[in-house]
């Protein structure tokens, strides 16, 4: 998908805290433009409007002919990121999943009689199903028309995306080339913490605890070396994006898998990768293990959605798992 230029600016920015946490800069330290920019290997044009965005924030300072100078203190910088906007693209996307968890969308369906449903051009439109379907969540008929992949709407597609994970991830701790990135390591120890020590985590933005759960998963899929074990979870990932999609209203789950992946974490920092391999199972049978009674709320919530616009309930059998989180 192409990046627009106010995409690359948020994405920059991200870069650029990456860098302050990497380096453990203190407030008040001076970020050099030219620095930043052969560090990043981008002209100084945009590593500028990257800072003045992080200046935007409150997270920088810009003094007028002297430059941009860090404000904030490093433990919030710890738990920040720059939310980058979505395109007509991601908006699609995100709309079509939402119908179909909804049920406003068939399983199966023409695209011609879905695309008078979107008010976007046919390139748009073209662009988002060839996502859909890159991502393993949509596939072209045999004959005419779209399918909706298994795997976003139901039960046994749950069931097999926890049993493909429980062969997956602990076993990848246990390949040779398993080495851990201390910093990356260090920054996901820090967003953890956070959330369980958060007063109120409904304050949380709900798309920040997927992105602090999924990218746990990846970078320990990344620590193992293998680039299939990483296009896995990544993939993984992306369904459950989907199939979590309505919001983490089990807020005291949060808390609990935080804790689990810091004793993950904890384990194969310290080498003890059988131990963490361990932990892993237990993990993810804990997460999947809470999925029936949510998937029951799931329900239920649709069920009352249904209600309030005046039409039928979708079957509950059908209905999807609330997010639990794993």
């Amino acid at each position: 998908m192409i990046e627009t230029p106010i995409q690359r600016r948020h994405r920059l920015a991200n870069q650029i805290l990456d860098v302050i946490r990497d380096a453990r800069f203190e407030p008040g330290h001076h970020l050099r433009e030219q620095a930043l920019s052969d560090l990043l290997e981008v002209s100084r044009t945009p590593v500028r409007a990257a800072l003045q965005l992080l200046a935007e924030r409150g997270i920088l300072e810009a003094k007028r002919n002297q430059g941009f100078f860090l404000k904030a203190h490093p433990n919030d910088i710890s738990r920040l990121d720059v939310e980058i906007p979505a395109t007509s693209d991601q908006d699609l996307y995100s709309q079509i999943v939402r119908d179909r968890l909804a049920e406003r969308l068939p399983a199966s369906f023409l695209q011609s009689d879905v695309a008078r449903r979107y008010d976007v051009d046919r390139a748009t439109f073209q662009r988002t199903l060839a996502r859909l379907v890159d991502d393993g969540l949509l596939q072209k008929n045999a004959g005419r028309g779209w399918s909706f992949m298994p795997t976003l709407n139901t039960d046994l597609g749950l069931r097999s995306s926890y049993e493909f994970r429980r062969i997956v991830e602990p076993s990848s701790f246990g390949l040779t080339t398993f080495r851990v990135d201390a910093s990356a390591a260090e920054r996901a120890r820090l967003q953890h913490l956070y959330l369980i020590s958060h007063p109120d985590l409904g304050e949380v933005d709900r798309r920040q605890l997927f992105e602090t759960d999924a990218q746990f998963h990846e970078m320990l899929a990344e620590f193992s070396g293998n680039p299939f074990c990483l296009q896995a979870i990544q993939q993984q990932n992306r369904m459950r994006r989907l199939l979590e999609f309505g919001s983490y209203s089990n807020r005291r789950r949060v808390k609990d898998w935080c804790r689990e992946h810091l004793a993950i974490l904890d384990a194969v920092t310290k080498g003890e990768t059988r131990r963490a391999a361990e932990l892993m199972v237990l993990h993810l049978d804990n997460a999947f293990g809470v999925a029936p009674s949510l998937a029951a709320a799931k329900a239920r919530g649709s069920r009352e959605g249904s209600a309030d616009s005046g039409g039928s309930p979708p079957d509950a059998a059908n209905a999807l798992p609330h997010p639990h989180a794993s």
